[in-house]
């Protein structure tokens, strides 16, 4: 069973996560000293053991054999809804696999709660994990959502960040996306709990000089809707593309980034490759 915790307030646990926990033999969890004063607040006393990204697939044969045999087993993470940016994946996979049943208890979820706070549009949204931690690696991540934007999504996309990556991050999403709309959510239903709204270019200035504390979830806003480029535009952009790519090739960079219609585009590139092949045939001494 996947049970979700508390992100930090104990009073956001739910009856039916304690009924779980004092019912498992096994409980599994990220880190089971973490785990263990989640229990003792509760009074609950049951065998725990780690499932973390470094012995999750050796765990697995041995977890299937315990839930074939009947066993209960809990598997819940640090804070917040179990196989989000936490270890569990592959044994909820394999469980599946094995026709095995698997249950779940919802509760608490940091990206979600963050984008009910953020003040963005809530739907649709997009939920990337953690960005990157090398900057090289995030730029080229930042710069395939530019790209997967300019073919049409509109979403307020979410990331959790570590607290000492979050200025860097912050810098490049502003090199990236420019005054886009955003807002960083730290200890969320902590006692220093904090959401800041603001255009990335003034939340990578604060937080260059303000180091950043806790467990953080990082948004920005949808693109914002811009109007198609003119036939000129268009014509300069593919004119620049076909001069170094295939024509399908072409086709999609210059539909990505003029707004205009793939077929509209394509048609419009194959009267440009029929007019340089005339022009070329009249050049002909």
């Amino acid at each position: 069973m996947l049970v979700s915790t508390p992100l930090g307030n104990l009073g956001d646990i739910s009856a039916r996560a304690l009924a779980a926990l004092r019912a498992a033999d096994l409980i599994l969890c990220e880190d089971t000293r973490t785990t263990a004063q989640l229990c003792h607040a509760f009074g609950i006393h049951r065998p725990l053991a780690a499932l973390h990204e470094h012995n999750e697939t050796a765990r697995v044969p041995a977890l299937l054999q315990m839930l074939r045999a009947g066993q209960c087993l809990v598997l819940v993470s640090d804070a917040g809804t179990p196989l989000i940016s936490d270890p569990g994946y592959a044994l909820a996979r394999a469980v599946i696999a094995a026709g095995l049943p698997i249950s779940a208890v919802p509760g608490a979820n940091a990206a979600l709660l963050a984008l009910t706070l953020s003040g963005l549009p809530p739907h649709p949204f997009l939920f990337m994990g953690f960005p990157p931690a090398r900057h090289a690696a995030r730029l080229a991540r930042f710069a395939e959502l530019r790209r997967i934007e300019q073919a049409g999504l509109k979403a307020t996309v979410i990331w959790y960040e570590a607290p000492h990556r979050l200025a860097a991050s912050l810098a490049d999403l502003a090199a990236s996306f420019g005054a886009r709309e955003a807002a960083v959510a730290r200890e969320l239903t902590k006692r220093f709990e904090e959401i800041r709204r603001a255009p990335l270019p003034e939340l990578a200035a604060y937080y260059a000089t303000t180091p950043a504390r806790g467990e953080i979830t990082l948004l920005i806003g949808p693109a914002a809707d811009t109007p198609p480029a003119s036939a000129a535009e268009l014509d300069t952009v593919l004119a620049a593309a076909l001069a170094h790519q295939s024509l399908r090739a072409a086709v999609a960079q210059a539909s990505a980034l003029t707004g205009w219609p793939r077929g509209k585009v394509y048609a419009r590139a194959l009267e440009i490759k029929k007019e340089r092949a005339f022009n070329e045939i009249a050049a002909t001494p």
